[in-house]
């Protein structure tokens, strides 16, 4: 009876172990008492430590950074998954929340920028980034915006393993669509590896694509949420539209189990919420205004052809009698 538990414990050993040296574990990022945590803080964590005062950056909403493990990891590969390229706007303002977080937090002014890189195709399915709205929501003047659009995933990749070295970045978001072949473990690897030697986060934004096997500690998917009213001196605003909403379901955390939460992205104070979806609003209010009012959803209503007359009140329609339509024989 001895041995299994010997050997369970050797097991679980291993697996904290592993867990560890992938930067899996809080106590791996916020470093924990013992020997082996000691050891691992030596070199690129320890100088992680000095530059930002704590290895996780926490994101204003509680019940997120307490199924994180405190937040998000600075200085690792999080993957951001849409399950719709027409999610994309939602996926991307999510991952540029989390930008204007990290620059809130009191980094030297050089290192405030932002690389976006992302294949051509992507650019021509989701769009380009929208300066104006990067400042207003973010904080991100376009001045601190560089992108980057090779045709090629190999190429993107290059691009965000060397853009990951300089230090004139906050952070660096890689946008791909779909499941290219050359984003395999071993791509991601480099790029974890990137993000922890120079201790800053690499945002790998995946649009309509799979889950599958990357070193990315946090795998997170992001959907459109509707939007909470607009809060007052008074109260709720009826029928008003509050701060973008964001649905976010964690598939992927050794430190958290799964779950969804819908946080409201405050742009004034660069902070998210959690709010209730029983007390969200209409993404649009419906109109009110029209003097014909739309009829209620399932009503069928039976339109008739452009240029035909209306028959005649009691009389049989054209298709119901098919044998109008020939030409009588003479008897």
């Amino acid at each position: 009876m001895a041995k299994p538990a010997v050997a369970r414990e050797t097991v679980v050993a291993l697996r904290r172990q592993i867990a560890r040296i992938e930067g899996g574990l809080p106590e791996r990022l916020a470093g924990s008492g013992d020997d082996d945590g000691l050891v691992l803080r030596h070199g690129p964590a320890a100088r992680r430590e000095t530059r930002f005062g704590s290895a996780f950056l926490p994101t204003g909403a509680s019940s997120f950074d307490t199924a994180l493990g405190s937040g998000l990891p600075r200085a690792a590969l999080v993957e951001i998954h849409g399950g719709q390229t027409r999610d994309a706007g939602a996926v991307a303002g999510f991952a540029l929340c989390l930008v204007g977080l990290l620059r809130k937090t009191g980094l030297a002014e050089r290192e405030n920028a932002l690389c976006w890189i992302g294949t051509a195709e992507i650019f021509r399915e989701a769009g380009f980034p929208y300066a104006p709205g990067l400042h207003r929501f973010y904080g991100l003047p376009a001045g601190d915006l560089f992108l980057c659009a090779p045709n090629e995933t190999r190429d993107a990749l290059w691009v965000a393993e060397e853009a990951a070295r300089q230090h004139a970045f906050a952070a660096i978001v890689l946008e791909l669509r779909g499941n290219p072949a050359r984003l395999d473990l071993t791509a991601t690897r480099r790029l974890h590896r990137r993000a922890q030697e120079a201790g800053r986060p690499v945002f790998l934004i995946r649009e309509a694509g799979t889950a599958e096997p990357t070193a990315a500690p946090v795998r997170i998917a992001v959907s459109p949420a509707p939007a909470a009213l607009r809060s007052t001196v008074s109260g709720p605003m009826a029928a008003s539209i509050g701060h973008p909403a964001f649905a976010v379901t964690i598939t992927k955390s050794r430190a958290a189990p799964a779950g969804r939460l819908v946080l409201e992205w405050n742009p004034d104070e660069s902070s998210f919420r959690e709010i209730r979806p029983e007390n969200s609003g209409a993404l649009v209010p419906a109109s009110g205004h029209r003097p014909d009012i739309p009829a209620a959803g399932g009503t069928v209503v039976a339109l008739r052809p452009a240029g035909t007359a209306a028959a005649a009140p009691g009389q049989p329609s054209r298709k119901q009698h098919p044998t109008h339509r020939r030409a009588r024989r003479a008897r």
